[in-house]
């Protein structure tokens, strides 16, 4: 990741000055990320993200003049990807119905950050190798389309689903596979009784997981956040 042109660039928008100069100290231990710009007010952002154009965006929601809901809409269609870091948990709907990557709550941690970066990098590494696959739902398999061959998933193999902004990451024991459909899709086709949304951003296969806490599902060697909206519902697996 040393070579400048494989870096993401990335801007940060916050009018608080300690937000801000936290995600561009904890961006230096990360050398995959080139820091292009820092802004405390939206609309001198917006006007730089039009020259600048980064990879990628962590911005505030609550700022004077534009709020970061208002400004992400303006820019989506040229910015890849977006961060909020904000201290509003009501916005976390709107985040991600516009495709937001990650929505974390502050104060943000260098832990956080760290994951946050992981998730940023493992979409653009994705992204980049142009790996983001069709995919069709029959029977028991879903059938990812890659190029001209076809490969065949049994539903039993699928541990769990990620939502990745405009598109969904497939985990199975063996491999991921971005995937150009939305969660929604897959959930409007999965059956009920075997796949569950926990989360805005995840859904699971039921039979995957090994313990469930208030917080968390642990499937396979992976923890799935649980939503507070769907933790009643969790709350009534059986396992």
């Amino acid at each position: 990741m040393d070579d400048k042109n494989s870096r993401i660039r990335f801007v940060a928008i916050d009018d608080n000055l300690i937000d801000l100069t936290a995600v561009a100290e904890y961006s230096k231990e990360f050398s995959q990320l080139e820091n292009c710009g820092l802004f405390t007010n939206g609309f001198e952002a917006f006007e730089a993200i039009g020259y600048l154009k980064p990879d990628l965006v962590f911005l505030d929601i609550e700022m004077p003049g534009i709020n970061g809901i208002a400004l992400l809409r303006k820019i989506r269609a040229s910015v890849p990807m977006a961060v909020f870091i904000t201290s509003f948990t009501e916005f976390a709907l709107d985040g991600f119905e516009l495709s937001a990557l990650d929505y974390v709550l502050k104060p943000l941690t260098p832990e956080r950050f760290a994951k946050v970066v992981a998730k940023i990098q493992e979409f653009w590494d994705m992204k980049q190798k142009s790996a983001a696959y069709e995919v069709l739902i029959g029977g028991d398999q879903l059938i990812i389309k890659e190029g001209y061959n076809q490969i065949r998933i049994s539903q039993n193999d699928i541990i769990y689903l990620e939502a990745m902004q405009d598109y969904t990451k497939v985990v199975t024991q063996k491999r991921n596979y971005l995937t150009l459909s939305p969660i929604s899709f897959f959930m409007d086709r999965l059956p009920a009784d075997r796949f569950m949304r926990v989360h805005r951003s995840y859904a699971v296969a039921l039979h995957q997981i090994r313990e469930l806490r208030q917080s968390e599902i642990i499937c396979s060697n992976a923890r799935i956040p649980v939503g507070r909206t769907y933790r009643p519902q969790v709350a009534l697996i059986r396992l």
